[in-house]
């Protein structure tokens, strides 16, 4: 009988132990490797670094030091990727680099807004008062964005829905009609023949008609990328009837709110005119910034430019003379945004209640066309028979 080894045995278990170990070590630093890759590229959603600049003013505003409260926000942030960012912010300003300088490193965590806030709280001594105001309009856009896009969630949910339907009909319930209408040896109606030839065409070209509306869609979708596009989308919503208006006043909105905060937090105009112009995402606003920096830098008001532009309704040019006669355009320019959210609520509020009936209605009428138009020829049929 085999006399075993119990130290051979024990190696060989220590072996694959250390092996098991050694591969998860390597998986572990290659999954580091590839979230410190994407530290450069990830964009970091509003809502979550809307909580992160909660949680450092309340820090900051209690009496931790910066470096502590990053270190402490690094621990507890879910994601990996930004967790590797703060890290990163906080070896910077462990080094001597300031905060605002060590965050523009990362522009895609961190925005113009964000930077251009942390540097003149940086400069005026009130970094967490003015990270508290930069938190509040990201909360307040966050939840802005959150209602128009819960508000559409339904609609589109129910017009994808109605449109799958209507495939399936089209394409497998149609051609058993079509089968047994061939027997009847009659004219069918007109609405029945029509309905017969488009279930016959996407019978037939399907397997041309997904690829090619996938490659439309990225094909917009890279188009209104580039600035022609831009031009061009923004131009084709401003036309629609009701969400062309709620849009403007979204853009309107951010705006009033992205440029009195920033003046309030003592950010200088110009700067504050160009950060305006990259947050709003919109070529009108856009073109109506670079107009107001060229007139500003010339000695010029904001509301002389905003009066010319037909895109500002006369509400915002009307606060903003007043603002600037009194010495608070801030002020009036936050009141306006206030305004224009309770608007925007106001109309998707009204919106949402309008979409239920109207939806219902285009419903009813396709499908109930659809079935009336399969039924016809039976009608038909039984009316000759009788």
């Amino acid at each position: 009988m085999a006399i075993l080894n119990p130290t051979a045995s024990g190696s060989r278990t220590s072996a694959k132990s250390s092996k098991k170990r050694s591969f998860i070590e390597g998986q572990r630093l290659a999954k580091q490797k590839s979230y410190e890759r994407q530290a450069k590229k990830k964009t970091i959603k509003l809502r979550e670094l809307a909580v992160f600049t909660q949680q450092l003013a309340a820090m900051l505003d209690a009496g931790l030091p910066l470096v502590s409260a990053l270190e402490a926000l690094e621990d507890q942030t879910a994601s990996p990727v930004f967790r590797v960012i703060i890290r990163n912010v906080r070896a910077d300003v462990s080094a001597g680099t300031s905060f605002s300088k060590a965050c523009s490193a990362y522009p895609r965590a961190f925005p113009n807004l964000f930077v251009s806030m942390a540097e003149a709280g940086e400069a005026s001594g009130g970094l967490a008062e003015i990270l508290e105001k930069t938190a509040s309009y990201f909360e307040d856009s966050v939840k802005l964005t959150g209602e128009v896009k819960s508000a559409l969630m339904y609609p589109a949910a129910v017009i994808l829905l109605a449109i799958a339907l209507v495939n399936v009909l089209l394409i497998f319930v149609i051609p058993q009609f079509a089968t047994m209408f061939s027997d009847f040896g009659e004219e069918l109606p007109a609405p029945t023949k029509m309905l017969i030839a488009i279930s016959e065409f996407l019978r037939n070209y399907i397997f041309y008609i997904i690829p090619a509306m996938i490659a439309a869609f990225f094909g917009i979708k890279m188009f209104i990328k580039t600035p022609k596009g831009r031009v061009v989308k923004d131009n084709v919503i401003i036309r629609f009837p009701i969400f062309g208006q709620l849009n403007q006043k979204i853009n309107l909105s951010r705006f009033c709110r992205t440029y009195a905060i920033l003046m309030r937090s003592g950010v200088p105009i110009l700067q504050t005119l160009d950060i305006v112009a990259k947050a709003s995402n919109n070529v009108f606003v856009e073109r109506s910034c670079k107009k107001i920096t060229k007139h500003v830098s010339a000695g010029g008001q904001v509301s002389e430019i905003l009066s010319e532009d037909a895109y500002f309704p006369p509400m915002v040019k009307h606060m903003a003379k007043a603002g600037e006669r009194v010495g608070n355009v801030d002020g009036m320019l936050l009141k306006v945004s206030d305004f224009y959210d309770s608007e925007i609520r106001a109309l998707v509020s009204g919106l949402t209640s309008l979409m239920e009936p109207l939806l219902i209605c285009f419903l009813g009428i396709v499908i109930g066309g659809i079935v009336i138009s399969m039924f016809l020829p039976i009608f038909k049929m039984s009316t000759v028979v009788g």
